[in-house]
């Protein structure tokens, strides 16, 4: 499934850091086509193909927690423009 991370950060080097760290280290079979900002470095959308939710939840917890608050959702890729299947 392609789920959604979306964050709002309070420290743009730190996350950006533990952001390349984290895709260093993908579990086996996990993708991570998009990892975008805003121009202002306060929030972040990524989406990554995962087995579940809180599997990416728990990726951003792990590496990100200090620098930005995460929320994760399942993204609806029925309704999608542009999204890979």
């Amino acid at each position: 499934m392609h789920v959604m991370a979306v964050s709002t950060i309070s420290d743009e080097a730190g996350f950006w850091d533990s952001l390349k760290e984290a895709y260093g280290h993908l579990p086996t079979g996990v993708k991570w086509p998009l990892a975008v900002a805003s121009t202002d470095g306060t929030r972040a959308v990524n989406i990554l193909v995962h087995d579940s939710v809180d599997g990416v939840r728990s990726l951003f917890e792990r590496y990100t927690g200090p620098f930005a608050t995460t929320e994760c959702f399942e993204a609806d890729a029925a309704n999608a423009v542009g999204l890979p299947r």
